[in-house]
């Protein structure tokens, strides 16, 4: 993959950073959101198999190497403004990708108003989290980062960023059993999986990611939208996702099997494929 670019802007009274790849004069520009608890990093392996496109990706307020917001709370409308202000300052009318909670995020944002051609959806949040495939998973999660909030600060921040807890939700996600594979996964949570700010941005965000889904806003997105999901997605049943498509007034699904959530570390090849043949059409 060709060399990334970094840059800063001003958005949201926060210094946001933000990578750029591919040829500046690219026909086409995306935007791409991570997901819960990542930054740009994770979504690198899809951009990789992208080299035709310019492709920008910021790390959200209080998470990589963008600091927290100063303006906004760091809950859905907080991020949901930050994507909105940051799309219109630096490309304006571009395609938006969000994966997971960014799928939240960036469909939030058309709904409400931000201009784009077309929309994309990487293991889209089309359900509850609490009514998903492992509910009983989730509500394990909503303990754990109320602990980490409420234990005194350095012990709660210890059980937030330590791996033991890392390399569990690391295991619970990758479905491939290729062992090169797992060890990949597992870095790249081990690396970026604790780049947060601090605990009070960690379970604001968190407390976004769970009490939001796509569902609410798919009906007021009126643009070509492409939903890529996995029909073995821990969060999103498949079932739950195909309802989901429904409710778009223009959405194409993309179904990838044997992945669960971590498409874009376990099959970007097949979502920049459908990704390209989307942008074509």
């Amino acid at each position: 993959m060709a060399a990334a670019r970094r840059r800063e802007i001003d958005v949201c009274g926060t210094r946001a950073a933000y990578w750029e790849y591919g040829p500046e004069d690219a026909a086409e520009t995306i935007v791409a959101v991570h997901g819960f608890r990542g930054d740009h990093h994770g979504l690198e392996p899809v951009v990789a198999h992208l080299p035709e496109a310019r492709v920008i990706m910021p790390d959200l307020p209080g998470f990589g190497a963008t600091p927290p917001m100063n303006r906004h709370a760091h809950d859905l409308d907080g991020y949901a403004r930050f994507v909105t202000e940051f799309i219109r300052s630096v490309a304006p009318g571009s395609t938006i990708l969000g994966h997971s909670f960014g799928s939240i995020v960036v469909s939030a944002a058309v709904a409400d108003g931000l201009s784009t051609p077309q929309l994309i959806l990487v293991n889209p949040i089309g359900a509850p989290a609490l009514e998903g495939p492992r509910g009983v998973f989730t509500r394990l999660a909503v303990l754990y980062y109320w602990l980490g909030a409420r234990l005194p600060r350095r012990i709660g921040t210890w059980l937030l960023r330590t791996r033991i807890v890392v390399r569990v939700m690391s295991l619970a996600m990758v479905k491939s059993r290729d062992k090169r594979m797992r060890a990949f996964v597992h870095d790249q949570h081990d690396r970026y999986f604790s780049g947060f700010s601090d605990r009070d941005v960690l379970r604001e965000a968190f407390v976004a990611s769970v009490s939001h889904d796509v569902t609410e806003f798919a009906p007021h997105i009126d643009v070509p939208t492409l939903m890529i999901a996995a029909d073995r997605d821990d969060i999103t049943h498949i079932e739950a996702e195909r309802v989901l498509r429904d409710e778009f007034p223009r959405a194409t699904l993309v179904e990838l099997s044997g992945v669960g959530h971590l498409i874009h570390y376990e099959k970007p090849g097949e979502a920049a494929e459908a990704i390209r043949s989307f942008l074509i059409d």
